[in-house]
């Protein structure tokens, strides 16, 4: 077991954000984090690797209690892509570098700079390599803090929202590769999303949060109209298409709603008139 989180709870002013949240990750699982806005996706990310101090429970990365490790020790363990990087005036190669900090003691050696070109190269940022970081689309930027995750060759990832800024061709290389190098290296990734679709395509299991604390948990293959329509208030229909499922809304726009508001706008011409 990689990752254990027991009864873990957090408070943002003297309110609860989260509270009795328990559950395990296992090497080569791709996890992901569902729910709504502000129902604390990225809080429960950043309690995982002591970002934010949770008020309550237990994190054990490998057996090993958060609160008994130093940042760095931390860091050797767990990387962490936010879902916004402030842009600064390096280059994309030192930046990419700066994920090996845990690992160096006293000088870069030629084994940090293999690892660094090896990412780079996967991820297509070769001929971005010496840009530097202001100069670069979101997307760009994103793809770079993500590269930074990798070379610290932690056994847990975290990402929050790490597709956000990407194209679709980015997207699916993004998520293919790191579904990929979890899987060859028996690591495990926890990742936060917005989009259904995308995390039952890549995930292997998912987390729904609501009311402060998990709805369900379980397999991807498991989530059922029913349950989309208990977190977001949303009525779906979940089909297949070549084995892989589709959440699809049954209704764009409630008939009613559309009913109202058509109703009152021709109210606001009459009187106009």
């Amino acid at each position: 077991m990689i990752l254990s989180v027991n009864d873990l709870a957090f408070t943002y002013k003297s309110t609860d954000t989260l509270k009795g949240v328990n559950f395990s990750i296992e090497p080569g699982e791709l996890t992901v984090i569902l729910g709504p806005n502000g129902v604390g996706k990225t809080t429960l990310l950043k309690c995982l690797n002591n970002i934010l101090s949770p008020r309550d429970g237990r994190i054990l990365v490998k057996g090993n209690d958060t609160r008994d490790m130093t940042m760095r020790q931390i860091a050797r363990e767990i990387a962490y892509v936010a879902q916004k990087s402030e842009p600064a005036r390096i280059t994309v190669f030192d930046a990419v570098l700066m994920g090996r900090r845990p690992h160096i003691n006293y000088r870069v050696t030629k084994k940090d700079l293999i690892k660094v070109d090896a990412v780079i190269r996967h991820l297509n940022l070769t001929d971005l390599s010496l840009k530097h970081l202001d100069q670069m689309s979101g997307g760009e930027l994103q793809k770079v803090c993500i590269a930074r995750a990798l070379v610290q060759q932690t056994d847990l990832l975290l990402l929050d929202e790490p597709t956000a800024s990407l194209d679709l061709k980015n997207q699916t290389h993004i998520l293919g590769l790191i579904r990929h190098i979890i899987k060859d290296h028996k690591m495990a990734a926890i990742m936060t999303m917005h989009d259904l679709n995308t995390a039952m395509r890549y995930a292997d299991k998912y987390i729904f949060l609501k009311d402060t604390t998990i709805y369900s948990a379980g397999s991807i293959r498991e989530i059922t109209p029913e349950m989309v329509e208990d977190v977001y208030g949303v009525e779906v229909e979940i089909t297949f298409h070549r084995g892989l499922p589709i959440v699809i809304p049954v209704q764009e726009y409630p008939r009613s709603a559309a009913r109202d508001a058509d109703m009152e706008t021709r109210e606001r011409v009459e009187q106009a008139a």
